[in-house]
């Protein structure tokens, strides 16, 4: 048998690749920059005959496996997505493996976004973390599960800014702030492809699983927070605030880039050379594949960009765009046509062929091209220590936006109110994105409640509110396995409202659970209010009319209109959409085994006439009226400040010291003593703002430039240092084009919010 120099592990992954690319034909590397949708079955037939009783929507997808599956067998494709039975991948790769005359394995890829099997808490609360190493720890555990049958690629981590609530896609990313965002990027982008340092030659384990950044770049500032409109940017907005999260990710190692929907600035992001080519590949350095967002490169047309698909495919390898994702039928097939018609030369297909080739050697695809045996792939979605990870990184997600003493819960509660639909809902508790899911594993909260509450306390449940429903159905509720929560037959709305008031009235303290349901936040869920849907606000009145104490927790992936919460109720916990463990969590922090220790990742609206809102503002010409700009409203200022979060514990912050001066390229420290000055052993969020007073460009009134979670036993006292240097004084000015770092004036601020006031300055000098 005649052995190839590609086919030598010991070879360096340069000439594995310059032997292969060097053997394909033309269409054979057209093939590997082609990824579909397998969303069928390939041992269950599909006859015509079963096609024609289907709805005509849906019979394109009906006969898409054996159209893909004629594709793998010609040596045709490159990827798939959407293949999660380890069983049915192991017959394609199979089937992949014998198509090519070169033995190139498929490159499967699934939308890991916050857990597989094991669902840990969403993306926006696991930034409200600010624990970068936890968090870290949660995508090494879902990197672990989703190897092991045999998915070697995620579409993750999302790192897109989202300074406007409307947007559902929030919920995927780490908030408003490119400081806090690109720790999260680095730190998921570490966990996923098991802590690389981003070199063309370096493996990715067996274990690991290829990182896909995503949107680039910008997707996160559409148009009045709707889905997929389109984006205007400024270059210094742009550079400043929505690429630091990519270069961090970069930086740390991802493979592979995946190229956003809209228009930006009116090009495509899928055909725009001067995001692909210019920023993401010589600004950025990024030396991986780019793949598009599903079906963009064929919506070009739709987009009216183009004419015809050969010219999309075209026009989207010419700007960079290494790899097509589509459901049906994909514009790359028309590439031969492309080259013959000279729309593109064959020789940027070659390298975007070998941009590809060189993910699967680094992953050891073509010595190892399939998952863990099946009950080996069993052992380790079932892994115990997962469940036990997923339970901490809630615990650390959870932040308590109020308390007036009422938590956490002592002996004397001993009849508990818990209220709300969602406090029993086990698959809201999850949230979207969620697709390999075990819904019956995951703990409500309701569950949590009752397992920790323990004997002699009395817990008592209202279901109180009809399930709250879409206007626009989602696009994913039909892809779930089980059941979405419903309301029941019979349900008497009125009725139930006063039983859950009656409740209340006869406990020692109420639990009020409110927010949405998972699916009104995520892709194709952006909405025009911030309200708290259906009765959820007349629930709270209600109840904290009562005069019972009341805690109201909030489950969403938003900030929500919950000004009557803050109001009346005597305490208010953030919990998100926690995850498997996410009810164990939340009753953890009710019953103070831990100190709620997350953090705000976005400035938190009053209501929704406020939007976009973000404390990184400029000074503007009348500062002195910056919380005065509605004339119909008492004030302008957010509900809660970007970094708040309060704590069981207290703490002092003093002796912040920076240098008197620094010159422009030398590093400094800033530091600052924290004490804990309760009884109670916890962590807080330090955080380090700058303000930069004069240079070529006028800079926000504070920046966040630097964070550490620590943790601080009763009565001790820890020291925080943080560097202070070009990375932390530079930014893009548009009055030079360039990144620049100026003699000035630097106001500096630590605390534990971004409301912290500005107590130290230096100056930085030439």
């Amino acid at each position: 048998m005649t052995v190839y120099p590609y086919q030598d592990p010991a070879r360096s992954i340069a000439e594995r690749v310059d032997d292969l690319a060097g053997r394909m034909s033309l269409a054979e590397k057209i093939g590997q920059l082609t990824q579909y949708f397998y969303m069928g079955r390939d041992d269950t037939p599909v006859t015509e005959e079963m096609i024609a009783s289907l709805p005509e929507e849906l019979r394109d997808f009906a006969r898409q496996p054996a159209r893909v599956g004629a594709a793998i067998d010609a040596g045709r494709v490159g990827s798939l997505l959407f293949v999660t039975d380890p069983a049915m991948l192991r017959r394609l790769q199979e089937r992949a493996l014998a198509g090519s005359r070169w033995g190139i394995p498929l490159l499967f890829g699934f939308d890991v976004i916050h857990g597989l099997r094991t669902i840990f808490p969403v993306p926006i609360a696991a930034a409200a973390s600010w624990d970068p190493e936890i968090v870290a720890a949660s995508q090494r555990a879902a990197a672990r599960e989703a190897s092991a049958v045999g998915i070697r690629w995620t579409f993750a981590p999302m790192v897109d800014i989202a300074r406007d609530p409307r947007w559902g896609r929030m919920v995927e990313g780490a908030g408003e702030d490119p400081c806090l965002g690109a720790a999260m990027a680095a730190a998921q982008v570490r966990g996923f492809q098991g802590g690389m340092s981003g070199t063309g030659e370096e493996a990715i384990g067996p274990e690991s699983i290829l990182a896909g950044p995503k949107h680039f770049a910008g997707y996160g500032a559409p148009a009045g927070g709707r889905d997929y409109e389109e984006v205007e940017l400024s270059q210094s907005l742009l550079h400043n605030v929505y690429l630091p999260p990519f270069q961090a990710a970069i930086d740390a190692g991802a493979g592979n880039i995946m190229a956003a929907y809209m228009e930006l600035d009116g090009v495509p992001a899928a055909a725009n050379h001067h995001l692909l080519s210019h920023l993401l590949r010589d600004e950025l350095g990024f030396d991986g594949f780019v793949v598009s967002d599903a079906d963009a490169v064929n919506k070009l047309l739709i987009q009216h960009l183009v004419r015809t698909p050969a010219e999309a495919a075209a026009r989207a390898v010419a700007a960079g765009l290494d790899m097509e994702m589509a459901q049906l039928g994909a514009a790359f097939e028309h590439l031969e046509d492309a080259v013959a018609q000279g729309l593109i030369d064959a020789a940027a297909i070659d390298a975007a062929a070998r941009r590809v080739l060189t993910a699967k050697f680094r992953l050891g695809l073509f010595e190892q091209p399939f998952g863990a045996a099946p009950e080996t792939a069993q052992a380790v979605l079932a892994d115990p220590s997962h469940r036990r990870l997923a339970r901490q990184a809630a615990e650390r997600s959870l932040v308590l936006l109020k308390n007036d003493g009422a938590l956490p819960l002592t002996a004397s509660a001993r009849r508990i109110a818990v209220l709300g639909d969602l406090a029993a809902s086990k698959r809201d508790i999850l949230g979207p994105w969620t697709f390999e899911k075990q819904v019956e594993e995951s703990v409500s909260i309701l569950e949590g409640i009752r397992a920790r509450a323990g004997a002699g306390v009395t817990v008592e449940y209202a279901r109180a509110l009809a399930t709250a429903s879409r206007v626009q159905p989602s696009i994913f509720d039909r892809q779930e396995q089980t059941p979405l929560p419903t309301t029941p037959e019979g349900f008497d709305a009125d009725a139930e409202m006063e039983r859950a008031v009656a409740l209340a009235a006869g406990a020692d303290v109420a639990i009020v659970v409110v927010g949405q349901n998972q699916n009104m936040i995520g892709e194709a869920a952006s909405t025009s209010t911030l309200s708290l849907p259906g009765r959820q606000e007349e629930l709270i009145a209600r109840v904290t009319a009562t005069g019972t104490p009341t805690i109201v927790l909030v489950m969403s992936g938003r900030p929500l209109d919950i000004r009557a919460a803050d109001d009346g109720a005597a305490a208010i916990l953030q919990v998100w959409y926690p995850g498997t463990r996410g009810g164990a969590a939340v009753a953890a922090a009710l019953f103070g085994d831990v100190s709620p220790a997350g953090r705000l990742p976005f400035t938190w609206p009053r209501h929704v006439g406020q939007v976009p809102m973000h404390y990184a503002h400029h000074t503007t010409f009348a500062p002195q009226d910056a919380d005065r700009r509605y004339w119909n409203e008492q004030t302008g200022a957010p509900l809660y400040s970007f970094g708040h979060g309060l704590s069981y514990a207290s703490f002092e912050y003093r002796d912040v010291q920076v240098p008197d001066r620094l010159a422009i390229g030398e590093t400094g420290t800033a530091r600052v003593t924290v004490t804990n000055t309760s009884d109670v052993d916890a962590d807080e969020v330090v955080q380090l703002y700058l303000h930069q007073r004069y240079g070529s460009s006028t800079r926000p009134v504070r920046e966040l430039k630097g964070f550490r979670r620590v943790h601080v036993p009763a009565g001790q006292t820890v020291t925080v240092d943080f560097p202070l240097g070009p990375q932390q004084l530079r930014y893009w000015s548009a009055a030079t084009g360039t990144w620049v770092q100026e003699p000035t004036t630097i106001d500096v601020a630590v605390g534990g919010s971004s409301a912290v006031p500005f107590t130290a300055q230096f100056e930085v000098t030439a």
